[in-house]
């Protein structure tokens, strides 16, 4: 594409008039650029991306999009907000791919991960080529890629997406989360139906308030629009037994469908029984009722179900084929997954790292636990401070042996971590091990026949963040090498 082709995708006040070269790709990393590029000078929190554009023109970028002047031998269009323009570029530059297909944004603190993978499956079982973006990876069609932030920057999201069209993909889910949200990654984004899974205590670090949190969550919801398309209605699928879906309905012209267990709702679950083996209920939708039986464990599981089965209702898939897809799952990968060596009792990871979703998964535990829960449990280093002795809080009141360890340090002291933790169960039963290989399999050498053991924090994570090294770890496979052991 011509450089003036593109750029005549930005508001008037833009003005360019000089050298029309072709541009062939955009990007932000100057180590990424190749000849023809149109390198985006970005200011992050730690790098100036302006510091990096002579490097980017040494590798070939025929043009640098900046906020400020800059001295190069190349074109510098000069922009107020170099990401509000990259993101607009972007969706240009990659033939705005979302308004080609179906795209289901979910947001939330817990819940994301696990809905979009229901949702997977049940538009997979309709046939349909499936596109996933989150946490664990990036999925299109039947190819996985790495991801490193739940959801990518705009140039890296829209590639994403024109790799869909070319792959035939009908309807892509997305993880969103609230720092793409605030930071404008996802500008650019059609999205058709927009969830709401819960808003609970997580991100004060980069928030502030939970007022700001909820702000930004608000934004996935005003951004659908405010048009009605007869052919391409939007929808907001919002959690109507959390009290932000209250603003989240101001924030949007969508029409709002809404889902819940306590609290009136279009779609509604009630008669919840969860056991060992999995969670029944009765679903409750136009005045009809199913029953549903989960592979699933606990409450936390049927409002991942109901936000999955309610998104899918607004996109056209019958409500008995949801339900059939659903049934059939057995788990998402570190999300309250069964680690089987032989053992006696069952050992469990999860990736709960928030106040609510780790007294969600204990109070599921409570419901099958015969004898003594333990739970393995740490804080990450350079988050949110706040959440640390709430953690510790939760652990100590829905465990018989809470074992405090070491999750991600990061940057900061494990033991400082540990000791913000401790101020929060001061007097209280626990047990403090450092080290997490050693604290998982204390724990396994401590439990007996009806006990259960929850670690929690890291689920699908195959890594520990020390300093700036990332060490291969995998609670899973600390725990059946700590069974084998006994």
């Amino acid at each position: 594409m011509k450089l003036h082709t593109l750029l005549s995708y930005l508001h008037a006040l833009v003005k360019y008039e000089g050298d029309n070269p072709d541009i062939t790709s955009i990007e932000n990393d100057n180590r990424k650029v190749k000849d023809g590029s149109l390198f985006v000078c970005i200011q992050g929190y730690t790098v100036d991306g302006h510091e990096f554009a002579k490097s980017a023109v040494d590798n070939g970028a025929s043009a640098i999009l900046a906020e400020r002047p800059l001295d190069l031998p190349v074109p510098v269009i000069v922009v107020r907000d170099t990401k509000r323009a990259m993101a607009v570029l972007a969706d240009a530059f990659y033939g705005h791919p979302t308004q080609k297909l179906c795209l289901i944004g979910i947001t939330g603190t817990n819940g994301k991960t696990t809905t979009s993978h229901l949702l997977e499956k049940i538009f997979g079982d309709q046939q349909q080529t499936t596109g996933l973006i989150g946490t664990m990876y990036t999925k299109i069609a039947d190819q996985t890629y790495e991801t490193k932030n739940t959801t990518p920057d705009s140039v890296t999201l829209q590639q994403a997406f024109h790799q869909m069209i070319e792959a035939n993909v009908d309807t892509a889910i997305m993880e969103v989360s609230s720092h793409a949200l605030e930071l404008g990654r996802v500008h650019g984004c059609d999205y058709d139906i927009a969830v709401f899974t819960n808003l609970t205590q997580d991100h004060l670090d980069f928030h502030k308030t939970m007022e700001h949190y909820k702000q930004a969550k608000s934004l996935l919801f005003s951004q659908l629009g405010n048009t009605y398309i007869e052919n391409r209605p939007k929808y907001a699928v919002l959690n109507a037994d959390d009290e932000a879906a209250e603003d989240f309905i101001k924030a949007t012209a969508a029409t709002v469908v809404t889902y819940g267990i306590d609290k009136p709702a279009d779609v509604v679950a009630k008669d919840i029984h969860i056991s060992a083996k999995g969670t029944a209920f009765t679903l409750v939708f136009a005045n009809e009722e199913r029953q549903v039986q989960l592979q699933l464990m606990g409450k936390f599981s049927v409002y991942n179900v109901l936000a999955a089965i309610s998104a899918a209702l607004c996109a056209g898939v019958d409500l008995d084929a949801s339900i059939q897809s659903i049934e059939e799952v057995k788990g998402v990968s570190g999300r309250f997954e069964l680690v089987s060596a032989g053992q006696a009792f069952p050992v469990i990871v999860d990736y709960a790292h928030t106040p609510d979703s780790l007294e969600n998964v204990l109070k599921t535990v409570q419901e099958f636990a015969e004898k003594k829960i333990f739970v393995v449990v740490g804080c990450g280093g350079d988050r949110d401070k706040t959440k640390r002795p709430l953690m510790a809080k939760i652990a100590c009141q829905f465990a018989t042996l809470p074992i405090f360890t070491s999750d991600n340090p990061r940057s900061e002291n494990p033991s400082q971590i540990l000791r913000d933790m401790e101020t929060g169960v001061a007097g209280q039963l626990y047990k403090v091990i450092e080290d997490r290989r050693e604290a998982i399999a204390y724990a396994v050498s401590q439990a007996e026949a009806g006990d259960v053991i929850l670690i929690a924090g890291k689920g699908h994570e195959t890594y520990q963040l020390i300093g700036d090294q990332v060490l291969h770890f995998d609670d899973r496979e600390e725990a059946k090498k700590a069974i084998l052991n006994k």
